[in-house]
This record gives C-alpha cells, structure tokens and sequence, in this order.
C-alpha cells in the first residue's frame, strides 16, 4: 500500500491554523492513516461509520466514502454497512448517507452494478477485490502475467522486485486461480522460495496434501519435486517466488490442476 500523504489542511488552513493543519496532514492522516495494525479497507468502513453516527454528511463523508470505494468497498458492501448502522444510529441517518453513496458507487456507468456482481460471483466478495487486496501488501500487484497465462487457470499478475543475484517476483493470484503442476530443474542449486505476502493461497506437491498458505508463511521447493501453488478458492493470493540461483536451470510445466484436484480446497 501507498503512503497516504495529506496536505488539506496546509491547503485550506495553512496560514490561519497551522497548528491544527499540522495535526489534520501529519498526525490524523500521516501517522494515524498510515498504521497497519487496522488494514486501510476496514479503516475506511470504520470512518464512514463514524461520521455517519455524528449525523456529518459534508464533504468528509463524501471524501471518506469515495475514499472506501478506492479502497475495495464495493457497492453491496458499503449498502449492507449504512443499513446496519441505520438501525442503531437512526434511519433518516441512514437515508442521508445512501443520497451520497449512490452517486459515489454509480460510476456514471449503466453497467456497473452488472459488471460489480460478476466480480462478485467470482470470488471478489471475500476480499473486496484487487483493489483492497493490493492496500493489505507493501509489493506492487503488477501487470497480467500474460507471458505465461498458458500455464495458469484464472488470471495472474506479476511485478517484478529483483532481477538482481537472485530473481524475486511477486504474483498474484486472483480467486480459484492456480498454476499448472510444474518441476524445477538444475544441474546444482536451484529451486524456488514461495513466501506468502497476502491473502490465502495452497502449495501442493504430487501425492501429498496441499498446504495452506497465509502472510509470513514460506515454502522452500527443492528442484526435481512436482508441485503447484495458486489462490483459494475465496480469496486473493499474492507470494514471493524467490528463484534460487542454479546451474542450467529450467522450469518444467506440465498438466492443469483440474476441478477434481483443487476443488476439495477451501
């Protein structure tokens, strides 16, 4: 995720209050926005609450929830949070807050809400998305991995971090998607390190039971061991694939884990 910087309150107040703009660009959103014991996707549904329950529907409410759609909250998400709320803080609450988020969440497309249930039906509900499960992770999601989508079921992505002594990708892994059972092979060294950066994904080896992947969770594959590794079946995945430097390394892909094999996961 970014570093959220703000600058509003030098903006407008710079010279009147400067003191309070401190505290607004540097303390609230600087260092309080910034804290990653809360992820940004739930800090926002909390932000939104709050003023919702103040009776505050200015343009801070509308920043805050503008703020929530950049950050995944989807327009079913953000319907089911304001319904919730209303019934505790009031419903004419309720009504304002809604007025502001259906111009929000509209998109000035006629086909939003279609195309936000397709995303849904496949998998986007549980994490609020690309967008909310690319603010869980310091590393980039990257572009499609479209140099190697043979080798995938769903869509992958890929950014580079080093290219450097040892090679080290992070790849993401959109719900239900996984590789094809695959070997690394080298005459000395080689291999590959998997480590787990966001959301839940498996590692299987052949005739073994898949293993669950979850942050801070690492893999060591030996080379000459068939295995594959993707997204469970509700969630975003996104891992390290540190190449172990080897001589005349290789990849070997092989076939697609087909719905049999991966449709027992959870």
């Amino acid at each position: 995720m970014e570093k959220i910087v703000q600058t509003a309150g030098r903006d407008a107040l710079g010279d009147f209050a400067p003191e309070f703009a401190h505290f607004n660009d540097d303390v609230l959103f600087g260092e309080n926005w910034n804290n990653r014991d809360i992820d940004h996707k739930t800090r926002c549904i909390i932000t939104v609450v709050a003023l919702m329950s103040s009776g505050i529907t200015d343009s801070s409410l509308k920043f805050h929830l503008q703020n929530a759609k950049e950050a995944g909250v989807s327009r079913k998400e953000i319907a089911a949070v304001i319904t919730h709320v209303a019934f505790y803080v009031g419903w004419p609450k309720g009504w304002a807050v809604f007025n502001m988020a259906k111009e929000i969440w509209a998109e000035g497309n006629a086909h939003a809400a279609d195309k936000e249930d397709a995303a849904l039906a496949n998998g986007d509900a549980f994490t609020g998305g690309k967008a909310a499960h690319a603010a869980e992770m310091i590393f980039p999601i990257g572009e499609p991995n479209d140099a190697f989508a043979r080798y995938f079921i769903g869509q992958s992505y890929l950014a580079p971090v080093s290219t450097e002594q040892a090679g080290i990708f992070n790849v993401t892994f959109e719900p239900k998607c996984r590789n094809n059972w695959h070997v690394h092979h080298a005459d000395k060294g080689g291999g590959q390190i998997l480590i787990c950066v966001a959301g839940r994904g498996y590692y299987q080896e052949w005739e073994r039971t898949a293993v669950e992947m979850k942050p801070g969770d690492c893999i060591n594959i030996p080379v000459g061991v068939k295995h594959w590794h993707g997204a469970a079946p509700d969630s975003w995945f996104s891992h390290l694939a540190v190449e172990v430097p080897g001589d005349n390394s290789s990849n070997e892909w092989l076939e697609a884990v087909d719905d049999s094999q991966y449709g027992i996961l959870r």
